[in-house]
């Protein structure tokens, strides 16, 4: 469906949570965001998401990322729920705020409605993550439909893959992992690149003779 989207300015909506009232881009701050939407609550796919979302909330804060779930349940349906998911994921402590959408508001606003998932009120969220940047823009979207649970692995190493690239003015390859090499931009002049990279880099020799795939340790 159309709406928001990467390079969007997430809406600042003002939610109410398992935290009280936050507002959107409040919550931000200068740091990076996580808002999650999920399908319902004490639901199975969810349940395992938000368990394993919890657990991995240490490695999300020491990159300086706030996380914010949503579903169209109430904040007392909310409550009572954490209690499950902090049963079964064994060690987790859903310490991250879980937005309330009664009247299914906001993931229109957020581009989280599931145009195939109704319940007797309309339709449902979808399963759906935006990683949003400092400047409050929506810099990743990932959709899973209901019956296919996300990798917090994928969206941890999308996270450190945006904040080396913001970090550097770099770009990271296929499967690329902290440690890793980057890639040279091809905006990036090999002046430019002798500059960034005063250790040198990598140039591939290919059939086509165009230097353009450039390797460098970031």
């Amino acid at each position: 469906m159309p709406g928001l989207t990467i390079g969007d300015t997430i809406p600042d909506l003002e939610v109410e949570t398992t935290h009280g009232k936050i507002r959107i881009h409040d919550f931000i701050g200068s740091g990076y965001a996580i808002v999650f939407s999920h399908p319902g609550d004490f639901t199975p796919v969810c349940t395992t998401e938000l368990g394993m979302m919890a657990k991995y909330a240490p490695e999300f804060e020491k990159r300086g990322v706030k996380l914010l779930g949503l579903s169209c349940d109430d904040v007392e349906s909310h409550k009572a729920w954490i209690k499950d998911i902090e049963a079964y994921t064994t060690g987790c402590n859903v310490s991250y705020p879980i937005a309330a959408d009664p009247k299914r508001e906001v993931i229109k606003q957020l581009n989280m409605v599931d145009p195939d998932e109704h319940d007797d009120k309309g339709q449902l969220p979808s399963r759906a993550l935006h990683i949003v940047g400092p400047d409050k823009k929506v810099k990743v979207s990932f959709l899973y439909p209901a019956t296919t649970g996300r990798n917090m692995d994928e969206v941890l190493r999308v996270v450190d893959a945006l904040q080396k690239a913001a970090e550097r003015k770099v770009a990271t390859p296929v499967n690329w992992k902290p440690g890793d090499k980057v890639v040279i931009p091809p905006g990036v002049s090999n002046e430019e690149a002798d500059k960034m990279f005063p250790q040198g880099y990598d140039t591939v020799d290919l059939p086509s003779e165009k230097q353009y795939l450039r390797f460098a340790e970031a």
